[in-house]
């Protein structure tokens, strides 16, 4: 079957993609291997956050009385929680089949193989094969959770985040190995309906991406919730011989040996390039992603790439704009090449996460002269009224020009917030501008322009 566009993959960035080609005239296919809308519709995105939320509802049911509600006795059943968030991933799933037929894109259930740069042998799951052709295609194959020699995942006592999203029966205690977004989400996922958690992180602070503050805030956080934290801690091996688990961990001050009923391995992803025929073509990787230009392609004429298998930010919104930009640049479009620096990062735990832009100190390294601001939710009063007064804004300006560094939030409903940083340094918005901008009270979002005028000496809230 010949196409325009082949897109292999219908993770976040390959279905806008296929729909974003099909809108500019193109007859479009889209071959995947296992359901529609990849890992972050099915077993990412979508439903961590359901399961999220009913971690959230059972935690505010147990302290409705602060807030003049009686509730009596509130119980987890752990088997609802998880078909919650499965209907939720199924639901979403069905859309994205709907907006496949609504802009008559072919989809092809199978896997891709390349035969040569325009042609793509598929093999669905029953063996057969069938050649597609295309001028354009895009590699959009995803991640995969990373696995290390010292945490063999076999799903039962050592899982991946995958099967943390579906297990049969609510376990007593668990150690997460990683304090990234997935780490940090199960394990407040976990602890909040009553699992004893351990987070043995390899770095310094947990969240280490992000600025260090955010982290010293997350971490009292957490431990006030009751989860342990181990930092600068590595797991040296895992013993799956017993009931449980027994992992060694190597600590500043020696080994010791933590027990639980199983181990989430949250080290990062890695990207699903192998065994689809790029080596015989001649595509160019580093450390195993692959490299394109500012278009999103590789350095084989008419080959695209975008999403977790290239080295940008393995977030599906960055996949979502690399794949429309894609489209739209085979459609002969001018674009704007993705600016990885004002991606804003979010981590939807409790208290939640959100940034965008340097660190304080990414800011001092750069060279620059910084003003920081910080305003605290506790002087907010929407955040009071909510019961919600954790955690704070933080921004960081360039003192000598007045540039927007950098955007850090942490607190409630900060990842609904943090766009507006993101809008502000993609329009190079001034600190005054900011302030000058009216913005509705009692709302988080006054936060940001609080932040703004302590960095500037100006506040009056604070």
């Amino acid at each position: 079957m010949v196409y325009d566009v082949i897109v292999l993959g219908s993770g976040p960035g390959g279905y806008p993609a296929a729909i974003r080609a099909s809108q500019l005239g193109k007859k479009v296919a889209i071959v995947e291997r296992e359901a529609l809308g990849g890992i972050c519709l099915n077993w990412g995105c979508i439903p961590t956050k359901a399961l999220l939320k009913s971690a959230q509802v059972f935690d505010y049911a147990k302290h409705a009385e602060a807030y003049g509600v009686k509730v009596e006795n509130p119980m987890v059943e752990f088997d609802t929680m998880i078909k919650r968030s499965r209907g939720i991933a199924d639901k979403m799933s069905k859309g994205v089949t709907f907006l496949m037929k609504k802009n008559k894109i072919d989809v092809i259930m199978g896997t891709g193989n390349f035969l040569s740069p325009t042609q793509l042998e598929v093999t669905a799951t029953d063996g057969t094969k069938q050649t597609l052709e295309a001028k354009n295609i895009i590699i959009a194959t995803g991640g995969r959770a990373r696995q290390l020699p010292t945490l063999p995942i076999d799903d039962i006592k050592i899982i991946g985040y995958r099967k943390a999203m579906v297990l049969e029966k609510h376990p007593k205690t668990m150690i997460v190995c990683g304090s990234g977004a997935i780490g940090s989400e199960f394990a407040n996922f976990y602890n909040s309906i009553g699992t004893k958690v351990t987070i043995v992180e390899f770095m310094p602070r947990i969240v280490p991406v992000e600025d260090e503050d955010i982290s010293k805030e997350l971490e009292k956080q957490f431990k006030k919730q009751g989860i342990n934290i181990m930092t600068n801690a590595e797991v040296l091996n895992v013993d799956t011989t017993g009931d449980g688990v027994k992992a060694t961990v190597k600590t500043a001050t020696g080994e010791i040996v933590l027990e639980a009923e199983i181990l989430l391995s949250a080290v990062g992803v890695v990207a699903n390039i192998e065994n689809i025929g790029l080596e015989k073509l001649g595509v160019k990787t580093d450390k195993g992603k692959i490299i394109t230009d500012g278009n999103q392609l590789t350095n084989i004429t008419g080959l695209y790439a975008i999403g977790d298998c290239t080295p940008g930010q393995a977030l599906a919104h960055v996949a979502a704009r690399e794949g429309i930009n894609a489209a739209e640049h085979l459609c002969g479009h001018k674009i704007t090449p993705v600016d990885y620096n004002n991606i804003p990062g979010c981590t939807y735990c409790t208290p939640e996460v959100a940034s965008v832009g340097y660190t304080e100190k990414g800011a001092k390294d750069a060279g620059f002269e910084i003003k920081v601001g910080k305003f605290p939710f506790m002087a907010s009063g929407k955040a009071t009224a909510a019961g919600a007064t954790e955690g704070f804004v933080k921004v960081i300006f360039d003192a000598k020009y007045g540039e927007f560094l950098g955007c850090h939030m942490i607190g409630y409903n900060v990842t609904e917030m943090i766009a507006e940083a993101v809008v502000a340094r993609k329009l190079e918005t001034t600190a005054h501008e900011i302030m000058n901008a009216v913005h509705p009270h009692p709302t988080m979002s006054e936060g940001l322009k609080e932040a703004v005028a302590v960095a500037y000496g100006e506040a009056t809230d604070v």
